[in-house]
């Protein structure tokens, strides 16, 4: 007799999921904008390009804007609309209070440079997707297709943020059992996480590392001590500047590489969710391929945000292309 138990069910949700990401990201293509707006991604790498050049900060900033897009609601930048009075909206949940102006802004310029040459053509989730790709290459890592076609969402609630995106406190398990919820697997939990090559965090993401870690030890042991001495004089257990960031790689913190996975190796990952990757045996073996082979991480990394680009997007007559990126028409 055939069991349909918790594992049969679990399994048959994630068909399910996969399902459905893939069958809306089947309307998606490189050229879609081929008549309508066929210059979009070069009016896109130009903002992109100033921007990098004024403000560095703004590529990691926006690719971990992207994730905490594509995470919530699907690709569709409801990351972008602004709360309402009636509406708290996602980027202003505890969990998104951290992402950077920058990146909004790089969207708003993008889109507002789009919309000057194809008014009311481009979605801000297209644009957000395109901006994305073309910091990581400014950056020195892959690059790759940009599937076009997403429509904006008209939804975006802060608790639905705080719902679906991982906290820097993840184990392995947790993460992978988040990720599949989005048709995402191990390599894909690993090889987005090298994200974290470039870019910055806040003291209170990895100061309970530093004082607080468990009962038996005020450190994380697998964090390096030399490692934890510097960022105690950043990040003093009391006092110091609560908008202080430290980032995720010392050594080349603007650039896209494989030295976060370097760093892992070494004990020096940042957030307890870095770390965990090579504490984990499931993970460990791809931290060590990516930390000596840069080519296989760009090209694994490549795949997984084009995957990661379809997660629940909405097309055809779904959603809205939107005239401002921070509310809805």
């Amino acid at each position: 007799m055939f069991r349909y138990d918790f594992m049969d069910k679990t399994l048959l949700l994630l068909l399910v999921i996969t399902v459905c990401v893939f069958s809306s990201s089947a309307q998606l293509s490189v050229g879609f904008y081929g008549r309508t707006c066929p210059r979009v991604e070069s009016i896109v790498k130009r903002v992109a390009l100033d921007k990098f050049k004024q403000a560095p900060t703004s590529a990691a900033a926006t690719v971990r804007l992207f994730f905490h897009d594509c995470f919530v609601e699907g690709c569709d930048a409801s990351v972008t609309l602004a709360s309402t009075p009636a509406n708290r909206a996602e980027k202003d949940a505890d969990i998104n209070k951290s992402l950077a102006g920058d990146a909004f802004d790089s969207v708003m310029k993008a889109k507002k440079a789009v919309e000057a040459e194809c008014p009311g053509v481009v979605s801000c989730a297209d644009v957000l997707a395109i901006l994305t790709r073309d910091f990581v290459g400014l950056t020195g890592g892959p690059t790759w297709q940009v599937k076009k076609g997403r429509r904006d969402g008209r939804i975006s609630r802060a608790e639905a943020a705080t719902a679906n995106l991982p906290g820097a406190e993840f184990s392995v398990n947790q993460l992978l059992k988040n990720f599949a919820t989005k048709g995402l697997n191990l390599v894909d939990l690993v090889s987005l996480s090298g994200a974290h090559t470039f870019g910055f965090a806040h003291c209170d993401q990895f100061s309970s590392r530093l004082y607080n870690f468990s009962s038996s030890n005020r450190m994380d042991p697998t964090m390096s001590s030399s490692f934890a001495s510097d960022l105690k004089k950043s990040c003093p257990i009391r006092g110091g500047n609560p908008n202080l960031v430290e980032p995720f790689d010392p050594v080349t913190p603007f650039e896209f590489d494989n030295a976060y996975y370097k760093n892992l190796l070494a004990g020096r990952g940042l957030v307890t969710s870095d770390q965990e990757l090579y504490s984990d045996r499931r993970t460990r073996k791809l931290v060590r391929l990516f930390s000596k082979k840069r080519q296989r991480f760009f090209n694994a990394f490549a795949d997984a945000m084009d995957k990661m680009g379809s997660i629940g997007v909405k097309t055809g007559t779904s959603g809205e292309i939107r005239r401002d990126c921070s509310r809805i028409n």
